[in-house]
């Protein structure tokens, strides 16, 4: 009996989960993944911790090696093997091999599209000049490594105060650098959080030493073959290394004319993950995934959102029509700014007025565990904020704030945004109290509290 050939495009997280589903649910498979890189499968969101040198191997920082499906006579994964061309007709895949550029067409008869993204290169002159660099991928990792150990590099400009950009600015100056950080609008971290913990970060950054530019219009990267300042509308930074931090593009032009995609390049997929071709998905960075809050399609580039699609993606892939679409996600991340932390799910005031959803907000600040506890370290302050639906009080999104890791208060507002609850269910939800951990009510009861009106507690 003949095998179900499953092809794979890209080794990211859709990728391996895809394959990882494939193993558990069905044995007469054959899996072919491409991936048009040499390295499977690095994991930018650790490169931070390899800069820092908190991982035990840059070769370790991976979703999966090819050996690890050694054994599977099931699994063939193909590095710098890049995919061009999907032929519908013939339900084949043209894919080069870059190490010879031989052609070659594998056939399929379920092709799910993990293609991914690239990071952007800001578009002004000296954007190729030696030492600018871009902030993903193992490639670009060991550069910036060899740069932040480097003597001679006194100056790192950080271009994008996103995720990765503060990842980038804090790894240079643990490196002992001088570290500016720039973006184009007015706060970093603005597209995560709304600006009352925007503030308490940027002031915390430049304690810490980052000299922080917001509102920078980039005109230059200065130099002759080495990049030497960065040259807005105001002044010129000294720049011994640009990284380059500055957002993604999905990777899909190899698609254009074959698979739907949006004005802006990103995969469609109907309700169940289907592209227009027949037998062909779409899951992760690529595509518009499907938020719970907002009830819309949007951009959510996280491992997390790549992971759940594969999953549904491939326990429906042999049904004609699932019974039931996909769920959807709410979309959720964390991030360490030195010494403080957070984590954010669903949407804030940036993400609701792109997707043109009202919301009503609240935002509290008060202390982990009781006031007999002295204020400190072992009794910290946390912020939190709350996003909702003005009429019917649904929670839409949230935020928590810290100098203590408050990770699994984020986890708590993820689960009641993801299931709808609303913001009486959060100011009643039955939460453990111990003082050695926190209040009477905790933190998100009286945050929920806070947001109806209520006195503190």
């Amino acid at each position: 009996m003949s095998k179900t050939n499953v092809v794979i495009v890209g080794a990211s997280h859709g990728g391996h989960q895809s394959i990882l589903e494939l193993l558990k649910r069905y044995d007469d498979v054959d899996i072919k993944l491409f991936e048009a890189g040499d390295f499977v499968s690095f994991m930018s969101c650790g490169m931070e911790l390899y800069l820092e040198n908190s991982v035990t191997d840059v070769n370790d920082v991976r979703n999966f090696a090819p050996s690890d499906f050694k054994d599977d006579e099931n699994v063939a994964i193909l590095n710098n093997h890049q995919v061009t061309k999907i032929n519908a007709d013939k339900k084949t895949v043209t894919v080069i091999n870059t190490k010879d550029n031989s052609q070659t067409e594998y056939p399929y008869d379920k092709l799910i599209l993990s293609s991914g993204v690239t990071p952007k290169s800001i578009p002004v002159p000296g954007n190729d000049l030696e030492n600018v660099y871009l902030m993903r991928g193992y490639d670009w990792a060991t550069k910036i490594k060899n740069k932040l150990e480097d003597s001679s590099v006194k100056n790192i400009t950080v271009v994008g105060a996103g995720y990765i950009g503060i990842e980038a600015a804090e790894a240079s100056v643990k490196a002992g650098k001088n570290v500016t950080l720039m973006d184009v609008i007015d706060r970093p971290l603005g597209t995560y959080l709304d600006q009352e913990m925007t503030d308490i970060l940027t002031k915390h950054l430049e304690e810490k030493g980052v000299k922080v530019i917001t509102s920078a219009n980039i005109k230059e990267y200065v130099g002759s073959d080495k990049v030497t300042a960065v040259k807005t509308d105001k002044e010129e930074i000294p720049s011994d290394v640009v990284i380059q931090a500055a957002g993604v593009q999905p990777n899909t032009n190899w698609l254009k004319g074959t698979v739907d995609l949006d004005d802006r390049g990103w995969i469609k997929t109907n309700e169940y993950l289907q592209t227009n071709l027949p037998d062909v998905y779409a899951i992760g960075d690529a595509t518009l995934a499907y938020s719970i809050p907002a009830d819309n399609h949007v951009p959510i580039a996280l491992a997390t959102v790549a992971r759940r699609e594969a999953r549904y993606v491939v326990k429906h892939l042999f049904e004609k029509q699932p019974a039931l679409p996909f769920g959807g996600v709410v979309g959720s991340s964390a991030l360490s700014v030195f010494d403080y932390h957070f984590t954010e799910s669903g949407l804030n005031s940036f993400t609701a007025k792109r997707s043109n959803v009202e919301v009503a907000k609240s935002f509290y600040t008060g202390s982990l565990r009781p006031a007999y506890v002295p204020a400190g370290k072992d009794n910290p302050e946390v912020c939190v904020q709350l996003f909702f639906n003005p009429s019917s009080h649904v929670l839409l999104g949230g935020a928590v704030l810290s100098t203590y890791d408050i990770t699994a208060q984020g986890n708590v507002l993820a689960l009641a945004i993801q299931h709808k609850l609303t913001v009486e269910d959060l100011a009643d939800a039955d939460f453990f109290f111990q003082p050695g951990f926190d209040r009477q009510w905790s933190i998100l009861n009286i945050a929920a509290q806070h947001a109806l009106g209520e006195k503190d507690f």
